[in-house]
């Protein structure tokens, strides 16, 4: 006698600047029926071009088992929860949500409470790297949340990871995430100050980042973001805006302060994203804070 083996049908809500190659690699290698929701219409045309199935939350409540979210921070993860027009409903089919965004961690616990009863699981798997990764499939993705859920998710995962790593229990993967973007966004500033200095001195920005990359200030960083925009000073909009890395920053300082601790590099990094952010550069690649520096 034969058994039918039903596909899962996944849910991916927040395709935009991550989301979009994130979703893409769910859809060309999960081998599941990925129906995707966003605001923008043009993402999600292009994912259905490929395969997606174009969706709403409204249709994907009653049809997906697992849910994905990529979205900008807590409030938009709660709010496609629970909001007006919510992903959870009573009889409806979602049974796990995974949230990809980078969030605060005690809203990050509560809300799993919140969903737990209602008989739906959580994990928190923020992504990091770049949006370069996110096309490429190489994210790097921590992960909280009970072992069998993982083990359960983990192959969804490694269609947009190439390192997938459970940290711990829910609101694990957040605190890892958060300290990862506290240490980049700490070195980048750095890196601004030290291509401030150079230009002052009359050392061209680029021959310095060359050079760093060959002694013991070599870095991800340097690599990503040094040589390719802070020596060029070029800080295009549509990537990873000052304005979020400013809120990441308020993550890791809550984080240091319910610890007390008192982080002097984070807290003096988070001021420089904070003066970029109200002189009109919100909007901008977040290495954007060298200008702050060089009008000193």
């Amino acid at each position: 006698m034969s058994t039918t083996t039903v596909s899962p049908v996944l849910g991916f809500v927040g395709v935009g600047v991550m989301g979009e190659g994130m979703c893409r690699n769910l859809v060309q290698k999960s081998g599941a029926s990925v129906h995707v929701a966003d605001i923008n219409a043009d993402n999600v045309a292009r994912l259905a071009a490929i395969g997606a199935v174009a969706s709403d939350i409204a249709r994907l409540r009653q049809v997906a088992d697992t849910v994905f979210l990529s979205l900008p921070s807590i409030d938009q993860v709660e709010d496609v929860c629970f909001g007006p027009e919510p992903l959870i409903v009573a009889g409806g089919s979602v049974r796990t949500v995974v949230d990809m965004s980078t969030s605060d961690v005690a809203r990050t616990r509560a809300l799993a409470e919140r969903l737990a009863g209602h008989g739906v699981r959580f994990l928190d798997a923020p992504v990091a790297r770049s949006r370069e990764a996110a096309n490429n499939g190489t994210l790097l993705i921590t992960v909280g949340g009970p072992d069998d859920l993982f083990d359960a998710v983990l192959p969804w995962l490694r269609c947009m990871g190439s390192d997938v790593i459970r940290c711990g229990e829910i609101g694990a993967g957040q605190v890892v995430k958060i300290m990862n973007n506290m240490v980049l966004l700490s070195t980048v500033n750095a890196l601004a100050e030290a291509m401030a200095i150079a230009e002052a001195a009359q050392v061209d920005k680029t021959m310095l980042a060359n050079v760093l990359k060959l002694g013991s200030a070599d870095s991800f960083a340097l690599r990503l973001t040094g040589e390719k925009y802070l020596a060029r000073d070029e800080f295009p909009e549509k990537m990873f805006p000052a304005a979020y890395a400013l809120k990441d920053m308020r993550l890791a300082l809550s984080l240091a302060h319910a610890s007390e601790i008192r982080p002097a590099v984070a807290e003096a990094t988070a001021a420089l994203l904070d003066q970029a952010t109200a002189n009109g550069y919100a909007q901008n690649y977040y290495p954007v804070v060298y200008r702050m520096i060089r009008r000193g």
